[in-house]
């Protein structure tokens, strides 16, 4: 049996960024989580932070360090998204306050630490919010581009158009020049944006059989994503809200549940009606050397029962 994939997760919590977080613990059998660098995005970084110490206090993995990391974007104010997420980032629950800390390290230097002092190829890095962290850590090492397995991330849009301007989506639109660094990184990257994540939709049943499993973990999710569905159903309609972070945890998983094609992704940093689109080059009429791959489609049934099985486990 193989030893488990080593994975850093930086985030930005989030109901969505939870889910992907418990999707991971509840597979430690395949997926180490080394580490976990917190950032500024759905909230400000003190929420953040504190958020991802909650979760894993729920989960009983209070053994995983937390480091809080860029509390703003590179070159721009920061934008927030309480009016999804809720004024804490995990609204429709009551969590504790932590009775963990934060390591007093600073999330990018952690991330260096850990991609350096490893065998190259042996760490990979999960962004589930802006990716000033990352942006932020290449900055001070580039050499982790290279050095790291790869980076499996959630951010961008192009066929679903934006969810935050008409053609950029959140956490692309917080902190595009990060983003832009990220990708002209030479890094190997997977892309999960709203072009796949939108075809994740949480059903009432599905949450019904969540609520089933009886567990505390379950019942705190069940309250956690029916607060965070009620701004996508009205935003979407009534088919239920997009599960977007934990594809990028699925997709380490079990890739076979999704598609996608290796193209090259530029990131718009113009201010104007563009500002932070990910633009795509599906067809290489622009000769851009490729630098992603950008995930098209996922077997829905198959992620949701992925994640009904994490939760299982952890209870």
């Amino acid at each position: 049996m193989s030893s488990p994939r080593s994975i850093i997760i930086d985030t930005d919590p989030g109901q969505d960024d939870a889910v992907a977080i418990m999707l991971a613990l509840g597979h430690a059998e395949a997926l180490d989580v080394i580490g976990i660098t917190a950032v500024a995005g759905n909230v400000g970084l003190p929420l953040t932070a504190k958020n991802s110490l909650k979760l894993l206090e729920l989960a009983g993995r209070t053994d995983i360090p937390v480091y809080a990391g860029a509390s703003a974007p590179l070159m721009v104010p920061l934008e927030t998204a309480e009016y999804v997420h809720g004024e804490t980032g995990l609204n429709g629950w009551t969590f504790p306050e932590p009775t963990t800390a934060l390591r007093p390290e600073f999330g990018p230097d952690f991330i260096v630490e850990a991609v350096m002092s490893r065998p190259p190829k042996s760490v990979t890095l999960c962004p589930l919010g802006p990716l000033t962290n990352i942006a932020l850590a290449m900055a001070k090492e580039p050499r982790i581009a290279d050095r790291i397995d790869k980076i499996v991330l959630m951010g961008g849009a192009q066929i679903e158009g934006g969810n935050v301007t008409p053609t950029a989506e959140f956490n692309i639109y917080v902190d595009p020049h990060a983003a832009a660094r990220v990708f002209n990184s030479g890094a190997e990257i997977v892309v999960m944006s709203l072009d796949v994540t939108h075809q994740a939709l949480i059903k009432r049943a599905w949450l019904n059989e969540l609520a089933g499993l009886g567990t505390k973990c379950s019942e705190a999710f069940v309250g956690l994503l029916s607060f965070y569905e009620r701004y996508d159903e009205e935003k979407y309609g009534s088919d239920g809200g997009p599960l977007h972070d934990p594809t990028t945890i699925a997709w380490l998983l079990k890739p076979e549940l999704f598609k996608g094609k290796f193209v090259n992704v530029e990131i718009e940093t113009t201010p104007g009606l563009c500002f932070g689109q990910t633009v795509v080059d599906r067809w290489s009429v622009t000769k851009r050397p490729k630098n992603a791959t950008w995930i098209t489609h996922v077997d829905a049934d198959g992620f949701f029962d992925l994640i009904l099985d994490a939760f299982r486990r952890l209870g």
